[in-house]
């Protein structure tokens, strides 16, 4: 009879429970279904990824599989072995690929985690830099007037305020004074909502200037996807197809790239969102390395390119204290046992370092980089540098 009298109480309390999970289920899909959409895609998704190709709609940028320039390897290709110490560095950071290109061969090429030289990596903030080169090839055929230009000559709304006092080198130099939050780890920051959100003109038109443009550098990611929208309104063209034509067939890419979207026939997230392999990535530092030059070919005007990558002295840093000495068009600039490195740089470790003095380019992929800063440097870029150094000594 007591044995009866358990069950009974068990199948009332598994009732009971299963009424309050149910309730509790329904509450969180009723939250679930109250917030914006781009919030309930980065609850869905979580974190940035480099390979979210999957995940979002996107554009191709082609390639021509009838003219393409291959990197041909060095004699001494992978002859260097990377120290025990260097390669759990690697390993730790979960780095996919790490090249160094000397001479334009390939001198060291080192993949991990099952990754290859096929695979395409979401670049992340590397893909700033693309956009500022294609703001220079819009400014050298005549398409932008000059880069002084107020950005209301291009996108008419863009006069609320302060924005009628923003020009084009002020989003090219950061220094557009944009009301944007760089964070990708709150869920309702304006920068996940411009990587999840479908809705990237609108977003990024109707933020205020919240500082008077033109004064002090401070990273905003919205500022170069205004500056996106300027050059596609300055050339009638998509990002994507200005990019296939101006960019990827004239460097002779070997593989398709692909620009994600914020919606299926929506607008390319310039900020972040550009997906190549690691070879193909290295073009745009042969590009820089040789100032504009693609064998014989100027793809961007040398005044222009060399603007790029020089700091924008007449700013502030992001401190307020300095002179900026860093960052130029969409471009970082890197001192590094007194040289001079210009580079790409996205958010998880994704680099494409320029090494003039040694002829060079440096490309490391994957999947985490280091939160230690040295002033504006993560601690991981300086590791990099060092281990390219080394092969590069051989």
């Amino acid at each position: 009879m007591s044995d009866l009298i358990d069950f009974r109480t068990m199948k009332t309390k598994h009732k009971r429970l299963f009424r309050i999970g149910s309730v509790l289920v329904l509450l969180a899909a009723t939250v679930c279904l109250s917030l914006p959409y781009y919030a309930r895609q980065a609850l869905i998704h979580w974190m940035p990824v480099i390979d979210d190709a999957e995940i979002f709609h996107r554009d191709t940028v082609r390639c021509d599989p009838a003219d393409t320039w291959h990197w041909p390897l060095a004699g001494n290709y992978n002859r260097y072995r990377l120290s025990p110490e260097d390669s759990a560095y690697l390993d730790e950071l979960e780095t996919v690929s790490f090249l160094v290109i000397r001479h334009d061969s390939i001198l060291f090429e080192d993949y991990r985690n099952g990754w290859n030289d096929t695979l395409t990596s979401n670049i992340y903030s590397a893909t700033k830099t693309i956009v500022g080169l294609l703001a220079g090839i819009a400014a050298d055929e005549g398409y932008i007037h000059s880069i002084d230009d107020p950005v209301s000559e291009y996108i008419p709304e863009y006069v609320k305020g302060k924005q009628a006092d923003v020009t084009i080198r002020d989003l090219l130099t950061m220094s557009g004074g944009m009301d944007w939050d760089e964070s990708y780890a709150s869920l309702f920051s304006v920068t996940t909502h411009g990587y999840y959100g479908n809705d990237l003109y609108e977003l990024v038109t109707r933020l205020e200037v919240n500082e008077e443009p033109g004064v002090q550098y401070s990273y905003r990611s919205g500022e170069t996807q205004l500056l996106a929208f300027v050059i596609e309104a300055a050339v009638g063209k998509t990002l994507s197809q200005y990019a296939e034509e101006k960019l990827w067939r004239p460097m002779q890419a070997e593989r398709d790239a692909y620009w994600l979207l914020d919606k299926e026939g929506g607008d390319e997230k310039a900020f972040c969102c550009f997906h190549t392999t690691a070879r193909d990535v290295a073009r745009f530092g042969r590009l820089m390395l040789r100032r504009g030059d693609w064998n014989g070919r100027r793809l961007v005007s040398e005044k222009y390119i060399g603007e790029a990558m020089r700091p924008a002295g007449y700013l502030k840093d992001q401190w307020g204290k300095d002179t900026l000495d860093y960052y130029g068009f969409q471009t970082w600039i890197m001192r590094y046992h007194g040289q001079v490195n210009p580079y790409m740089r996205g958010m998880l470790g994704q680099y494409v370092f320029v090494v003039p003095e040694k002829d060079a380019i440096v490309v490391r992929l994957g999947r985490k980089r280091s939160d230690i800063y040295r002033r504006e440097l993560t601690t991981d870029i300086i590791r990099y540098m060092d281990i390219a150094m080394k092969i590069l000594g051989e």
